[in-house]
């Protein structure tokens, strides 16, 4: 071997030792062990029992001063390079992270890496720890490491489940249909009315906003909108009727009230409801409901909740939600990092600016509105500061905000990409199932 001789040429068999790794078996001189005594082979030399030989390698044969390592002998040609040259290189084939294992192993610092493989290697550790990083941060979030094989066992779960159950065949039918629209044409049918649905209620609702569908009667009281009530009490009704046929053929009714999209079902019927109950309840001018018309306001402002109902037609909404409900930590630390710097340049803000006349910014609380807006990068343009030193440190709010914002929304939008090509991938399953 190339290495035997250079290691031992001209040496004695007082001045070397011999190394064993693996079955590869090479015999070293001490002068060359000891340019590197803190590596593990120059800590051999200094050892005097057998005890603490046995600390340092696998195996030791007093007979023969043999030192067997139960390692890599393909890396610990690299390590023989080492002591020859004092520089180490990265193995071709070799994962980054066994690298360091071996060079940690063997005592080789990270500054013995040669000028050729140094940037490889920081640029290949860097990558290894963000990919370890991800997945510690999925492991934190245990519902999101759920595969979509899981998601489609569980619709395969439920399908069992109506076995034995009253009208099984029907209601499993059914059920399909109504869950998975690409499983037929009739399933697709559904849908889209569904969505249509959903579309001409958003519509209405905002044309009721509009002062010129308003109407009044004889008495100048405001009344409803005779085209607007018929669209409004057609979706009403359509979206009651989707939501008992699903509960009536749903396997389990107690899974089917607790699911997200169906509260959000409900939640967008039972305004209108209420409404028409308070309406005859405020039709017998009782004293003890003299609030009643502002209840009804607020019940009829629910009906925004309707517009949550295209999550069930669209797989980025509902990876937008699962992705809110995996971010709450990233969510925290945004709104965390935005309260500091808006409390920290408000009072900032306040105290350059009390003095100016002009300025608009007297008090604090004023000082958080114009925070809020220059840290989140708005600025409506209604409060600004009027000073330098006012515009100086709205600059420097401007820069923190910017910052502040982009810090958590890396993390964000790549879980939002994992949890939209995750339901992409469930969609084409049921499609295909």
């Amino acid at each position: 071997m190339v290495y035997g001789q250079i290691f031992h040429q001209h040496s004695s068999d007082d001045c070397f030792i011999n190394v064993n790794v693996g079955g590869f078996k090479q015999r070293m001189e001490h002068t060359v062990l000891r340019k590197f005594p803190q590596t593990r082979l120059g800590r051999l030399l200094c050892c005097s029992s057998t005890e603490a030989i046995l600390e340092l390698c696998d195996d030791f044969s007093p007979s023969e001063m043999e030192y067997y390592f139960d390692r890599n002998p393909r890396f610990f040609c690299y390590v023989l390079n080492f002591y020859l040259t004092g520089k180490i290189h990265l193995v071709d084939g070799l994962c980054v992270v066994s690298f360091c294992q071996e060079i940690e192993y063997w005592g080789i610092k990270e500054r013995h890496l040669d000028f050729c493989c140094s940037n490889k290697f920081y640029e290949l550790r860097e990558l290894s720890e963000d990919k370890c990083w991800d997945q510690r941060s999925d492991d934190l979030q245990p519902h999101s490491s759920d595969s979509s094989s899981e998601e489609l066992s569980a619709v395969e779960e439920n399908i069992e489940m109506f076995e034995g159950s009253w009208c099984a065949d029907v209601r499993r039918n059914i059920w399909i249909r109504l869950e998975n629209p690409g499983y037929s044409t009739s399933a697709k049918a559904m849908a889209v009315a569904s969505l249509s649905m959903v579309i001409v209620s958003i519509v209405a609702m905002c044309v009721h906003s509009m002062p010129d569908f308003h109407q009044v009667d004889a008495n100048e009281k405001e009344i409803e909108n005779p085209v607007l009530s018929f669209f409004e009490n057609l979706c009403v009704l359509f979206f009651s009727a989707e939501f008992i046929l699903r509960l009536v053929v749903a396997p389990s009714a107690r899974k089917f009230l607790c699911s997200p999209l169906n509260i959000i079902d409900l939640m967008s019927v039972i305004p209108f409801y209420v409404t028409i109950a308070c309406d005859i309840m405020d039709e017998g001018e009782s004293t003890e409901l003299e609030n009643v018309g502002k209840v009804v306001q607020i019940l009829r402002l629910m009906r925004v909740f309707r517009i949550l109902k295209l999550a069930r037609h669209s797989a980025g909404l509902r990876s937008l939600g699962a992705t809110l409900r995996h971010s709450s930590r990233e969510v925290g630390l945004l709104v965390l990092f935005l309260s500091v710097g808006i409390s920290m340049f408000s009072a900032l803000i306040y105290f350059v600016e009390k003095e100016s006349q002009e300025s608009e910014l007297q008090t604090i609380p004023i000082g958080w509105w114009w925070a809020t807006i220059s840290m989140t990068t708005v600025g409506y343009g209604d409060t600004f500061p009027v000073t330098l030193a006012g515009k100086l440190i709205g600059t420097l709010c401007i820069i923190c905000g910017l910052l502040i914002v982009a810090l958590p929304i890396t993390n964000i939008f790549n879980k939002f990409s994992k949890f939209y090509q995750k339901q992409k991938h469930i969609d084409l399953r049921q499609s295909n199932h």
